[in-house]
């Protein structure tokens, strides 16, 4: 099935009658955070196909606190989509006294500590714990940078290593370069930067 994956900025590409003929084909869409209420509920409404998101660490800008109508919050849940399991976790490293959907590493693993007896549940019921992670930073190391605001998750590691997903998707990490790395392999795991927008065509497993 095909997937509109979206963050960080608005796409006015999408942001348009277009957006119909440019997603005709969308089965859902994916926010990876940090992007305004207002942008989610116009795509959802336009595309009338479900909308699953997670919040960015810019929790007070741009009138991103207000939840989105219509759309489905991910956030330590996870959904299953037509035979398609998605989990969800929010937020970025924690790097000021505002932290708002900021985290410490530790505060993190706690997030994903949550998520396991569901992923294992999963196990007993599908047969795998996983098929998409959603989440607003990278793992460290992967799509990331130097600086503590735009760091990964080193959480995130263990995450895939052990529950191996078939796709991460995050956001967070501005791409001002066409030929920046936007896509890399760790393990069984795809991870992809969706800034601005990516389709993505992901396999139902049986």
């Amino acid at each position: 099935m095909q997937v509109l994956a979206i963050s960080d900025v608005i796409v006015e590409a999408l942001y348009g009658p277009a957006l119909r003929e440019i997603a005709r084909d969308v089965e859902f869409v994916v926010s990876c955070g940090d992007l305004p209420s207002a942008y989610l509920e116009y795509i959802v409404t336009m595309l009338d196909k479900p909308l699953y998101y997670v919040m960015g660490n810019h929790g007070t800008r741009g009138g991103v606190t207000a939840v989105p109508e219509g759309c489905i919050n991910l956030d330590g849940r996870i959904v299953n989509h037509n035979g398609l399991l998605l989990a969800g976790l929010d937020g970025s490293m924690r790097y000021n006294d505002a932290p708002l959907y900021q985290y410490t590493e530790n505060q993190m693993r706690w997030k994903i500590f949550s998520l396991e007896r569901k992923m294992w549940l999963n196990r007993l019921r599908y047969g795998r714990f996983l098929d998409v992670l959603v989440t607003h930073s990278p793992p460290f190391g992967i799509h990331d940078a130097s600086d503590l605001p735009h760091q990964g998750f080193k959480s995130f590691l263990g995450l895939i290593d052990r529950y191996r997903p078939d796709y991460l998707l995050h956001g967070h990490t501005h791409v001002y370069d066409n030929r920046a790395v936007r896509q890399s392999v760790r393990g069984h795991t795809l991870i992809i930067n969706t800034y601005g927008y990516k389709f993505i065509n992901v396999e139902v497993k049986s």
